[in-house]
């Protein structure tokens, strides 16, 4: 009995079969591989930080050569490998210190590793279809003469020798014989933190977490139950500051008025970000206007406040300036880069209908446009500043954010601005009314520390002053009224009264 030959069709079937097995398993398999040996320097945890992508599900953190390394199951088969670089700090005190209170507010950094490790595996997953996509390009190029000319040479003594060539370049690539000496790493052992504190209370949110066994000294050891304690006050202490808010009595805004919700001089104090939402979501506030001071010098070792910021008021209307603080162009180009509308000397148009202006204060990143201008004196930024208000064909500046409400004095004096917002103080002040030349009145306000910094510190386990923010409502383009809310080292809320505005009509001038 003679076999029937395959017809056309079943072998065109059988080399679309083979071909697709091909060129997924090239593609899958260099996918994987280029996703394993990709890696990404991203700023987490204050930290210059290389991630690089694994697949033993757990999450590492290598901390250099002075300090224990800590991982912790990702929960899932992808994990990620952390290797820590330069930061700046004053002490290891501040250094653990910083690290327990990133630790009690970890969204955004675990947002910023898994966006990482995401355009890591969105980029492997495209080379790797490219590289898949190499054989079917190859068959067809090749067309049916050269392809039978092809494995017809395959069976010659020429084709066995270029197969053996070609299967040892992946050999030579790889070169499985070598081998690394030995390391003081790979002879460390993992225990659980709970076993390494030696009874110290370990709060429940580190269940899971392991610390690479290592020659720690006694002082790093209490160094890291340092910050243990640092991130079991902090969390306990903004975890209830922030329940609390929920339940304010503040000013309930109506149908048409829109409430902005005003921070300033957070200074990296990321604990207090949920609260100033609590209080904003209480108030009904879709607008969050940010005064400045964000950070402390304006590094980028700093971005994990601004990381935080952005998460936490990522579906709010953004507007911000720098302040003095945050020296240089950092921190104004990051939270551009994050979405967030970073004032100039124009106006925009503003969520509630009027006109919003703001600037960055001249005595950090410079005054847009005029920042090439060196020797500018404050009050000469302010004439400016005033010269952009009152040039707008006669349509009047809504609010003026600036980090220091000093800077819009002439606009105010020269009467073109309803509302001047400012911070810089630490100390809130207002609603100040001011008559201006032309007959038309404005007021200025000052919101304390958001972050509840002393000087231009706020990092701990709680603020280390009295922390406030402030909300402005709007009716019909303009501001109608303020309401300060303060909260206390000692947790208690302080709220405000609600302030009037009594503003000029239009055609009261």
């Amino acid at each position: 009995m003679r076999l029937r030959r395959p017809g056309a069709s079943t072998r065109r079937a059988l080399t679309g079969l083979v071909l697709t097995a091909v060129c997924l398993t090239v593609g899958v398999s260099s996918g994987l591989a280029f996703f394993l040996g990709d890696s990404r320097t991203v700023v987490v945890a204050s930290h210059d930080a290389v991630v690089t992508p694994t697949f033993d599900g757990q999450v590492s953190l290598r901390t250099g050569p002075l300090l224990p390394d800590v991982r912790r199951a990702s929960g899932g088969p992808v994990g990620v490998d952390l290797v820590l670089g330069k930061t700046q700090t004053e002490s290891v005190e501040e250094l653990f210190a910083r690290y327990a209170f990133i630790a009690s507010e970890p969204d955004s950094q675990v947002a910023k590793v898994s966006d990482a490790v995401r355009d890591m595996a969105s980029s492997a997953a495209l080379r790797g279809l490219a590289l898949g996509l190499v054989p079917l390009a190859t068959w067809w190029l090749l067309g049916p003469h050269r392809r039978g000319q092809l494995f017809r040479g395959v069976r010659t003594r020429k084709g066995v020798l270029g197969g053996v060539l070609l299967l040892t370049v992946p050999l030579f690539l790889w070169q499985p014989w070598a081998s690394d000496e030995d390391t003081q790493e790979a002879q460390g052992e993992w225990e659980p933190l709970e076993t390494f504190m030696a009874g110290f209370p370990v709060p429940e949110e580190a269940a899971g977490i392991e610390i690479r066994n290592s020659p720690t000294t006694v002082q790093t050891q209490r160094l890291i139950q340092s910050a243990v304690d640092t991130y079991d006050k902090s969390k306990e202490f903004y975890d209830a500051a922030a329940e609390e808010a929920e339940s304010l009595e503040l000013n309930e805004p109506d149908d048409d008025e829109t409430v902005a919700l005003v921070v300033s001089d957070r200074h990296d104090n990321i604990g207090m970000d949920r609260v100033a939402r609590a209080i904003g979501d209480q108030a009904g506030a879709s607008v969050v206007l940010d005064a400045g001071d964000d950070t402390s010098t304006g590094q980028p070792w700093e971005a994990f406040s601004l990381d935080s910021l952005d998460r936490t008021f990522d579906d709010l209307d953004r507007f911000a300036v720098a302040g003095n603080h945050d020296n240089g162009p950092f921190v104004t180009d990051y939270l551009d880069d994050l979405g967030w509308t970073m004032l100039e000397e124009a106006p925009v148009e503003a969520p509630w209908g009027g006109l919003l202006l703001g600037v960055d204060d001249p005595r950090s990143s410079g005054l847009g446009n005029w920042r090439d201008e060196t020797g500018l004196s404050f009050t000469e930024v302010g004439e400016r500043l005033a010269d952009a208000a009152c040039d707008q064909d006669g349509e009047r500046i809504s609010t003026l954010l600036v980090h220091d409400a000093n800077l819009g004095r002439e606009a105010l004096t020269r009467g073109c601005v309803d509302l001047v917002v400012g911070g810089h103080t630490h100390v809130q002040d207002g609603p100040t009314e001011v008559l201006g030349e032309n007959g038309r009145n404005g007021y200025r306000i000052t919101n304390g520390t958001t972050g509840g910094a002393a000087y231009a510190i706020a990092i701990g386990s709680k603020p280390r002053r009295d922390a406030d923010v402030t909300l402005v409502t709007y009716r019909d383009g303009r501001p109608v009224g303020t309401q300060w809310v303060r909260l206390r080292t000692d947790g208690v809320f302080v709220i405000g009264p609600y302030a009037e505005l009594g503003l000029d009509e239009p055609d009261e001038e």
